[in-house]
C-alpha cells in the first residue's frame, strides 16, 4: 500500500515538472523565465541564491508557513514562520527573529497559517 502511494506521489512530481518544462519550453528563448505556476502548483527551475535559500527557508516577516520551492515544484517551508507558531502555540515567546507577529488573522481566532497562491 505504501508503495502504491509512493508511485502515485513520484508520477505526480513528474508530471509536474515534465508540464513545468514544457510551458517554458513552448515559449520562445527570450520569453522563458523558467518559474511560474502549473495546474496551480508553483515551480522554479532558476537557480538558487544565497539571498533566495535565506528568504525562503527563514524568513520571519513572510506569514506564508509554504511558500513556493526554493528550486522545483511545489513549497517549501519557512522555518522561522513555523517556529513562531509553535512558540506561540505553547505561550512561549518566539526565538530571536522569528517573529510571532506576523501574518492575516482572521477575526474567529483561526490559523492564520497560509499557502503561497490562496
Amino acid at each position: 500500500m505504501a508503495k502504491t502511494i509512493g508511485n502515485v506521489v513520484l508520477a505526480v512530481a513528474g508530471a509536474l515538472v515534465g508540464a513545468a518544462l514544457a510551458k517554458e519550453l513552448d515559449k520562445p528563448p527570450g520569453e522563458r523565465t523558467w518559474h511560474g505556476e502549473v495546474g496551480g502548483v508553483p515551480y522554479d527551475f532558476r537557480p538558487p541564491t544565497l539571498e533566495k535559500i535565506r528568504r525562503t527557508l527563514w524568513d520571519p516577516d513572510n506569514p506564508e508557513l509554504f511558500p513556493p520551492h526554493l528550486f522545483g515544484v511545489g513549497w517549501s517551508v519557512n522555518v522561522a514562520r513555523l517556529v513562531a507558531l509553535a512558540s506561540r502555540a505553547s505561550g512561549r515567546p518566539p526565538a530571536s527573529g522569528a517573529s510571532a507577529g506576523s501574518g492575516a488573522s482572521d477575526s474567529s481566532g483561526g490559523s492564520d497559517v497560509t499557502r503561497a497562491g490562496g
